[in-house]
């Protein structure tokens, strides 16, 4: 029994950077189970390393910040008469090379990655909205709900995103039965991670709350994704699922609580 049912359906997929990405594992799986893909970039000098990773699959151009992008895309796909059965947003930006605290966040950066990490899903959403097959499902890649200091203005944003997915998911229902869902994973070992200072030591305590011991894997995540892709997750919607190997409800490990109080 194929339990995902998504063979020769069409999903468009960004965020795609490298191998480490969510996005490159989640198109992965769903290649494997036999649908067709669209990616896009964010620049065109990632398209040879892109294209390396799938060279089957089309590549566009996509720069959130530059609206028209997103129209030419949608154009191009219009007149060929390309219907999605799916989009995952894989996109976040947050200007974190010189931290500062939080009630010191600069106007500008924060404008900025809420444009790229949030206000993107809602203008992708409205601008292929002619795209989306009835019954599309849409996914964006949140984050867990630990507040996490490292994270600075991005936690705010990401707990805006949350939000977004809820409000896109009443307005389309008002035209359709467009599925609007977010992924709040736990700390993962990418690429775009490894910019967050501090992020290493936030990977390795969440390991130490896993109730498995065992760090939280991409591939776990864009297993999640690929399910809520699929039409097999039709009764969820409007909401964020956290994927964290149940850090969320052991915040309070005693093997942690026991370091910590012994060497304070």
């Amino acid at each position: 029994m194929d339990f995902l049912n998504i063979t020769d359906k069409t999903f468009f997929i960004t965020g795609v950077a490298n191998k480490k990405s969510v996005a490159y594992f989640t198109a992965k799986v769903l290649k494997e189970n036999g649908a067709k893909l669209i990616l896009s970039i964010q620049k065109e000098e990632q398209r040879a390393k892109v294209a390396k990773l799938f060279p089957e699959e089309e590549i566009f151009v996509i720069d959130v910040e530059q609206e028209e992008s997103i129209d030419r895309v949608r154009d191009n796909l219009l007149e060929r008469k390309i219907k999605l059965d799916g989009l995952l947003h894989s996109m976040a930006f947050a200007n974190l090379a010189e931290p500062k605290p939080f009630h010191e966040t600069r106007w500008d950066d924060y404008k900025q990655a809420d444009r790229i990490s949030c206000y993107s899903l809602i203008r992708l959403s409205g601008g292929f909205k002619e795209l989306f097959r009835e019954d599309a499902s849409v996914v964006t890649i949140s984050i867990s709900d630990t507040l996490a200091t490292s994270y600075g203005y991005l936690g705010p944003i990401k707990a805006a995103l949350d939000n977004t997915v809820a409000y896109l998911a009443k307005s389309f229902s008002d035209f359709s039965q467009v599925r609007f869902n977010a992924v709040g994973a736990g700390p993962l070992k990418t690429s775009a991670s490894a910019g967050i200072p501090g992020y290493i030591d936030n990977y390795i305590f969440a390991e130490k709350l896993t109730l498995r011991k065992q760090a939280l894997k991409t591939q776990e995540v864009a297993n999640t994704i690929a399910f809520l892709l699929s039409n097999t997750s039709s009764g969820i919607n409007g909401t964020c699922i956290r994927v964290d190997a149940g850090m969320r409800c052991n915040g309070f490990d005693q093997e942690v609580v026991s370091v910590v109080a012994n060497h304070s």
